[in-house]
């Protein structure tokens, strides 16, 4: 997994095997596991929350909004709602991403402590897993390790002895990439159709079944039990910029060494690049780059130095996204990366809205008759005018916006090779 010497702290990662099978109950518990979820049942709620809010975490999904801020919107006074719940999104449906996958099947018990601890400080009595259904050795892992908790008490009644109360119930879903919008998986969660939701009202005030809901991703919640347990200043130490904390960031593409790696918050695009995807297959030269999976921006050469943190990211005109870096490189045809990516984002709208649902299919019509030769000059106008039809703000959620991202970055930076399909009248690439 880690491809070059380094005395990096990897909380999320450290006892993860490499033979494949994740930690038992036991083996968790030997690690230290469970012992945050104990310290924080000796606390209040709402320092757990302070806690959080002051550790820096901000959400791993792809969003970057910080954590304890979402909690803290949660009503948690005496005449709060008796019913509340806690999400933890597992859907992971984001193109190039695989992170969370990595650590479900590891270690699924740091998961299960980071939503028991997040459902404790919210006071939700009630916790779903929400699961890609393609996720199988994951589903039987948090199966055994859902029962291996209530078996051991850490699920039930009385937790702990402390009087809290809470059920976890794994979901695996249908699989969308529409339940990445929170509201959209509550909906399917409910066993409706995946549809966005309204907001206002936001879920932290009518979320699942009409109830004050949190939604978080895998890899946020893995995070809670260590910073409880080591504290905030310890978190924000971990990082290499304001923001705290480690990230998972992986690789894909024409790189020597594909992979996925637990490292400080803020390394630069380069050294993660080079120093541990190895820099370029033998063969093949760099040419850009996406972020943070198939919804963000492309980077060039230019930002091989930036930071790998939330604002540096945006600052470069993209965003961290997941944290899992798409390379694309010399010799693949960046109108037909973005072709791909448009017919996969179409076909995955849920078509709530006019932009997006007729939109996104012209859009891969557009770059598809520019692969196979057909396309004119006047399709990169058209193109140009769907990135700002579908820009923020103009949609019902955030699909259309994010799959326009690659689009626009492409005509920004690679026009040159659309306009190559068009003199040509083929892909250069497939000729």
């Amino acid at each position: 997994m880690y491809p070059i010497n380094d005395n990096i702290e990897k909380p999320l990662t450290q006892h993860i095997k490499n033979d494949g099978s994740w930690l038992t109950l036991k083996e968790y518990e030997s690690t230290g596991g469970y012992q945050a979820l104990k310290k924080a049942l000796q606390m209040k709620p709402a320092e757990i929350i302070q806690v959080v809010l002051d550790s820096g975490l901000k959400g791993r999904g792809g969003a970057g909004f910080p954590t304890g801020k979402k909690w803290s919107t949660i009503d948690i006074s005496e005449n709060a709602s008796s019913i509340k719940y806690l999400v933890a999104n597992a859907d992971e449906m984001e193109p190039g991403s695989f992170k969370d996958r990595f650590l479900l099947e590891g270690n699924p018990h740091q998961l299960i402590e980071g939503i028991i601890i997040g459902a404790y400080a919210i006071q939700a009595s009630f916790s779903y897993i929400f699961l890609r259904w393609a996720y199988h050795l994951a589903g039987k892992a948090l199966t055994q390790s859902i029962q291996e908790a209530y078996d051991a008490g850490y699920l039930g009644k009385n937790i702990g002895g402390s009087g809290f109360n809470l059920d976890m119930s794994l979901h695996i879903s249908v699989g969308r990439y529409m339940c990445g919008e929170e509201t959209a998986l509550l909906n399917a969660l409910e066993g409706k159709r995946s549809n966005p939701r309204a907001k206002p009202p936001y879920p932290s005030n009518s979320g699942l079944f009409g109830k004050p809901t949190i939604v978080n991703n895998v890899e946020t919640l893995s995070n809670v039990p260590h910073i409880i347990m080591k504290g905030a200043n310890w978190f924000m130490n971990l990082s290499k910029t304001g923001e705290g904390g480690t990230k998972l960031y992986g690789a894909s593409g024409k790189v020597k060494s594909p992979g996925l790696w637990e490292l400080p918050l803020g390394i630069s695009l380069r050294e993660l690049l080079e120093d541990y995807a190895g820099g370029m297959a033998d063969g093949y030269r760099f040419k850009g780059v996406l972020p943070g999976g198939g919804s963000t921006d492309f980077l060039v050469e230019e930002h091989l130095d930036v930071a790998m943190d939330y604002a540096s990211v945006a600052k470069a005109g993209s965003r961290l996204g997941t944290g899992t870096i798409i390379v694309l490189d010399d010799k693949t045809c960046p109108v037909g990366m973005v072709h791909n990516l448009e017919r996969f984002f179409a076909q995955e709208s849920c078509g709530w809205c006019t932009p997006c649902r007729e939109g996104l299919p012209w859009t891969a019509k557009i770059l598809y008759a520019l692969e196979t030769g057909a396309g004119k000059t006047e399709d990169l106008n058209i193109l140009e005018f769907h990135t700002h039809y579908m820009a923020p703000g103009n949609t019902f959620c955030a699909l259309a916006p994010g799959a326009m991202e690659p689009l626009q970055s492409a005509l920004k930076y690679f026009k040159a090779d659309f306009e190559m399909h068009i003199h040509q009248h083929k892909c250069p690439w497939n000729s």
